[in-house]
């Protein structure tokens, strides 16, 4: 089952509120993307924690309805 990009967004706009995300559909299949977040809530965080905050916020549809996610994280400059 494909997920739409528009939901992955969402998903991570609500569980990190102060993010910036910017989802890009890989191979235009809705099921490979790749998501660029960049949000303060994430300053003094390991990328680990980071991404860990990422997957939390997509609520377990990692691997089910959503197939593959290449997160990048970053802190605003």
């Amino acid at each position: 089952m494909a997920m739409d990009s528009s939901a992955i967004e969402s998903l991570i706009r609500q569980g990190i509120p102060d993010a910036q995300v910017q989802i890009t559909d890989l191979r235009g299949d809705g099921e490979h993307y790749s998501a660029y977040i960049v949000a303060e809530s994430f300053r003094g965080k390991s990328r680990v924690q980071q991404h860990q905050m990422v997957y939390a916020a997509l609520q377990g549809k990692m691997g089910t309805e959503l197939h593959a996610l290449a997160i990048q994280t970053a802190v605003p400059a």
